[in-house]
């Protein structure tokens, strides 16, 4: 579906035309949400009130001339991000009940350029998967064809974006959970440089890949929500202490770029004649902008899906220890003693695939099997 606004460009000319006002954007994505969310199982919590408030706050800063850059502009919030006050669950029932007791670093510094959050987005359970189909709240659907998956692990936050149920979504990318969806939806999708946003707030997939994300519309906002989310962070110690370049700026004029693709890729047998096709013509099209495009070796290809699961499961094994049945989320009913609470909580609490990956990491980081897999 065409959206009623592409970027916050447009928006923010609107608004300040007096042609809309942040309450009539709300409304708008909130009726959005009441028509298809049941059928594309979207949302898991939307904020209708808060959401309501905060636009009203917004249309004062306005007229008052001291609103922040996000102004209008309405996000909607992966389940993996900390937004205190708010349910944080990951899509699984481990963490039933429980709420967030801080917000993370990128939601504040949205938060404080005047962004409205409309609610929270279903997603792969903690974020393992490709097809939005592991959550313990049930599949998201492809807006442009339910029959269809829409990526994952940020599909229902890549589906809200496509199906105009927000302006844009924050999501987080390991090894393509921005990136997948928002091809398989036809939305932009960015996975920042490891660091650049801080990852204080995120729960913990896989420490060293993971990394805060925008979906959106437009090449412009993706940029816009980079800049703001971007920085150094005491709470992040992996944070980037490089400065944060004005990326919006950046795009007028589009300077000529020297790309590089992986030969071994596109040659590959297997490979789809219409993926392959389609590829040549954005190769194409980049050479009639300016760009210099190359082709690179690459011939690690086959070793790369190996080492992420290597790598990202016994990441996961050690992050997702924590979740117990001890301290808050979901306990089992009916334990004896305390390694039954432990066994009968995490079988219960967590959906197939993350048991999957939480045992082959914890093989993997058997003491016994260290010369097999890490030198």
């Amino acid at each position: 579906m065409k959206p009623l606004f592409s970027s916050l460009s447009e928006i923010q000319r609107e608004l300040a035309a007096g042609t809309t006002s942040c309450r009539q954007l709300v409304e708008y994505y909130l009726d959005n949400i009441g028509q298809r969310n049941a059928e594309l199982n979207v949302f898991l919590e939307v904020w209708a009130d808060e959401a309501r408030q905060q636009a009203i706050i917004v249309d004062e800063k306005l007229a008052q001339g001291t609103a922040g850059r996000l102004a209008g502009m309405v996000i909607g919030l992966k389940d993996v991000l900390a937004y205190q006050g708010h349910a944080l669950q990951s899509s699984s029932h481990i963490l039933d009940g429980f709420k967030s007791l801080f917000t993370g670093t990128a939601v504040q510094r949205l938060l404080a350029e005047d962004a409205i959050f409309i609610g929270r987005q279903n997603c792969d359970e903690f974020a393992m998967g490709g097809s939005n189909e592991n959550s313990a709240f049930g599949p998201v659907r492809n807006a442009q064809d339910t029959s269809r998956v829409p990526g994952g692990s940020s599909g229902g936050s890549a589906v809200a974006v496509q199906a105009d149920m927000c302006l844009a979504s924050i999501g987080s990318d390991t090894g393509g959970s921005v990136r997948q969806p928002a091809a398989f939806c036809g939305v932009i999708g960015l996975k920042p440089t490891y660091s650049r946003i801080s990852r204080y707030g995120l729960v913990a997939f896989a420490s060293s890949f993971d990394q805060i994300g925008p979906i959106t519309h437009s090449v412009e906002d993706a940029a816009r929500l980079l800049e703001i989310m971007a920085g150094p962070d005491g709470m992040d110690s992996t944070a980037s202490q490089q400065p944060v370049p004005a990326y919006s700026a950046l795009l007028e004029p589009l300077p000529h770029y020297r790309i590089g693709y992986i030969k071994e890729a596109i040659d590959r047998p297997g490979l789809q004649p219409e993926v392959h096709d389609a590829l040549e013509r954005t190769l194409d099209t980049l050479r009639q902008q300016g760009h210099v495009v190359e082709a690179v070796d690459f011939p690690f290809l086959d070793q790369m899906i190996p080492t992420y699961y290597i790598l990202t499961t016994a990441e996961a094994s050690s992050n997702l220890s924590r979740f117990d049945g001890v301290k808050y989320g979901f306990r089992a009913p009916d334990v004896t003693d305390l390694e039954s609470l432990y066994k009968k909580t995490r079988a219960q609490g967590f959906g197939p695939e993350v048991q999957r990956r939480i045992m082959l990491g914890t093989f993997v980081l058997s003491a016994s099997y260290y010369d097999a897999y890490y030198t």
